[in-house]
């Protein structure tokens, strides 16, 4: 099986035989030297060349490239066939002559002398050269094979053909339901060939949007990976800072306590004296000695020291300064994330406020204008901007780069949310927002989940675990997608579209619906 599928591979396109001296054009193909340049030579004078494979077009002749691994490819590859059976003709009997052809009724191998004397009778049933003639006969009449049945698909000798349960079926002379069904085959090939080369050209129109997908992808690892590279530098520098803020500020309070402790120490020394001193007047037992060596500073100096002990106050030592601190984190934090944003080239919230002058009769806005939920009727007057039915749109239009807007949903109800230009109708179902051309929406409707554009809608199969739901709007390269904000987010749908006016927010409730706008992530 594997031999047979290197024999397919090794065959050239043209002349669909296995390779005769290999070259590669251009584009690739691969084509024997003498049949590429045969089909080179009928493009002369037409002023563009083509590969007869993938059609791929060139103002000059393509040259040739030798393409020696394929030579030697097909060198092993014959090299490792079995030598091919050489069969002879049974009637040179003299001297050994190959034979070209075999007659399956006399089941003899004919030479070209004996082929052109032999007879040409229908009977006379002329194949390639063999001497397998086992399988020509029928077994139950021991005659050839002379006719095929269709219906059932087999080989019918003349008694099987008059005779058998085949009369009245479809029964044709084996070479006529040969040509026949070879005549078929070759159409089907045809159109293979021309599938083939259809793929071969979707695949080569692959190529471009590939290799820009993969250079795309690749300068936003490199974006990325320059962007953590600078966030890990710039947190090292901000915790450097809040660390040297601290030990700044840890330095100045200690300072402070150092010189509290040194006064304290002082006073205490003072006070070690004293008492030593009160501790010698109180051993003196004499009171006349006692009386004279009193002072009479002695008695108010319990007094003096009550007051000086109050004037030292140990908050005075002061306190870290974790306010500062909190705020040069966070203000460093933040200074971080606007450069994150600007290396990767984030979209911003957008600030939706719904226009109540397009809001329904049916349609109930909060009062922070940013709810829109199902209501019978709110008797609004008729206006030109004004729905009919179920709808209202945001304020603001969008014409121009990146931006998100998040919606969180209750459970019952139904309701879509989405975009669309200020154009669109205001009355009849035409105005439902996704059911035209001028919209885009993901819509819940009766437990079901899909998105909606012209009328066109895309079944959402999956499980939904929240009712939290994101829409990022990238105007200028024509994307709108849908995410739903559960963890981790996950991706819903892109809209592609070439954007020809502002687009707008849009959201319809019906029955018991509400659709709350979140400018902020949740």
């Amino acid at each position: 099986m594997a031999s047979a599928g290197l024999r397919d591979e090794l065959d050239c396109s043209i002349c669909l035989n296995i390779y005769t001296d290999p070259v590669t054009l251009k584009c690739g193909h691969n084509f024997c030297q003498v049949c590429i340049d045969r089909a080179l030579d009928t493009q002369e004078g037409s002023g563009v060349y083509s590969c007869p494979q993938c059609r791929a077009e060139s103002q000059e002749r393509p040259k040739l490239k030798k393409n020696r691994t394929l030579r030697n490819i097909v060198e092993h590859f014959l090299l490792a066939q079995p030598a091919k059976e050489e069969f002879l003709c049974t009637y040179c009997i003299h001297s050994p002559v190959p034979a070209v052809k075999s007659c399956r009724m006399c089941e003899a191998s004919l030479c070209e002398n004996h082929l052109r004397i032999h007879s040409k009778s229908a009977e006379h049933v002329i194949t390639d050269p063999t001497t397998n003639f086992g399988k020509v006969k029928c077994l139950a009449h021991n005659q050839m094979f002379m006719y095929y049945c269709s219906e059932d698909a087999l080989c019918l000798c003349a008694t099987c053909f008059l005779f058998s349960d085949h009369r009245g079926h479809k029964v044709q002379l084996l070479s006529e339901s040969s040509d026949s069904k070879k005549e078929k085959l070759m159409k089907i090939l045809d159109k293979l060939k021309i599938n083939r080369t259809e793929t071969e050209m979707k695949i080569q129109s692959l190529q471009a949007p590939k290799k820009k997908l993969e250079g795309k992808a690749a300068n936003i690892k490199r974006r990325v990976a320059t962007l953590f590279t600078d966030i890990r530098r710039q947190l090292d520098d901000l915790e450097k800072k809040i660390l040297q803020r601290i030990s700044t500020q840890e330095k100045q309070t200690l300072y402070r306590a150092y010189e509290l402790i040194q006064e304290l120490e002082i006073k205490k020394d003072e006070l070690s004296r004293k008492i030593r001193h009160i501790e010698q007047l109180c051993n003196v037992t004499d009171p006349v000695t006692f009386l004279q060596e009193l002072d009479k500073g002695d008695i108010e100096v319990v007094d003096n020291e009550d007051q000086k002990q109050g004037d030292i106050k140990i908050q005075d030592i002061g306190d870290l300064d974790e306010d500062q601190i909190s705020m040069t984190l966070h203000t460093g934090l933040s200074n971080i994330m606007i450069s994150v944003k600007r290396g990767l080239y984030m979209e911003d919230a957008a600030d939706i406020i719904l226009d109540v002058d397009t809001a329904a009769n049916n349609v109930q806005i909060s009062g922070d204008l940013k709810t829109a939920s199902w209501l019978i009727n709110r008797g609004r007057p008729k206006t030109p901007q004004r729905f009919q039915y179920h709808q209202v749109i945001s304020a603001k239009s969008f014409n121009s780069g990146r931006l998100y807007w998040d919606v969180e949903t209750n459970e019952s109800g139904n309701w879509m949310v989405g975009m669309t230009y200020p154009s669109i109708e205001r009355e009849g179902s035409q105005a439902i927002v996704g059911k035209n051309n001028k919209s885009w929406c993901l819509c819940k409707w009766n437990n079901q989940y899909f998105v909606l554009h012209d009328k066109i809608q895309t079944l959402l199969l999956i499980k939904f675990s929240c009712h939290k739901f994101r829409l990022r709007l990238d105007y200028n390269t024509g994307r709108l997608s849908f995410y739903e904000l559960c963890e981790p987010i996950r991706h819903l749908h892109t809209f592609n579209a070439t954007f020809s006016e502002p687009l707008h927010a849009a959201i319809s409730v019906w029955e018991s619906a509400w659709v709350t706008v979140r400018s902020q992530e949740f």
